[in-house]
């Protein structure tokens, strides 16, 4: 299960092997021991020839913002909660381009109204098209 969550994440990103290995290597190292990360290490990884140590399964999931029980395949389901990412001051990208904190806070906004405003909105025929009631009186 690991290799095939870590290649996944590697590709959704849109990265080489070399680009996530020279990611990995610029994280803050949790010990003074640890190695630098290769494209080849990685491809080994990915195609199950070799197992990463917990330290290096902890830099994954803290790049791709996941668990390490979802990289296992411990949990199946990864959920985000948006509202934290969105404020976690974490760089957060969208089709390429990196959002600013403006962004990120217009961005917030527009859900949190989408979803409060959800109470208003009512399915009124078959096709389930919605209806918002925006509480204008006639």
């Amino acid at each position: 299960m690991f290799p095939e969550r870590l290649r996944a994440l590697r590709r959704g990103q849109k990265m080489t092997l070399a680009e996530l290995a020279s990611a990995l290597n610029d994280l803050p190292a949790a010990d003074q021991t640890s190695r630098s990360n290769t494209a080849a290490q990685i491809g080994n990884w990915e195609r199950n020839l070799r197992t990463p140590s917990y330290l290096e399964v902890r830099k994954l999931a803290e790049f791709f913002n996941v668990t390490t029980d979802y990289l296992s395949g411990k949990s199946d389901q990864e959920e985000y909660d948006l509202g934290r990412i969105f404020l976690s001051g974490k760089p957060l990208m969208f089709n390429q381009d990196q959002l600013s904190s403006e962004d990120r806070y217009e961005l917030f906004q527009l859900m949190d109204g989408y979803l409060h405003g959800r109470q208003h909105r009512n399915t009124t025929d078959a096709s389930g098209q919605e209806e918002l009631d925006l509480h204008f009186d006639d």
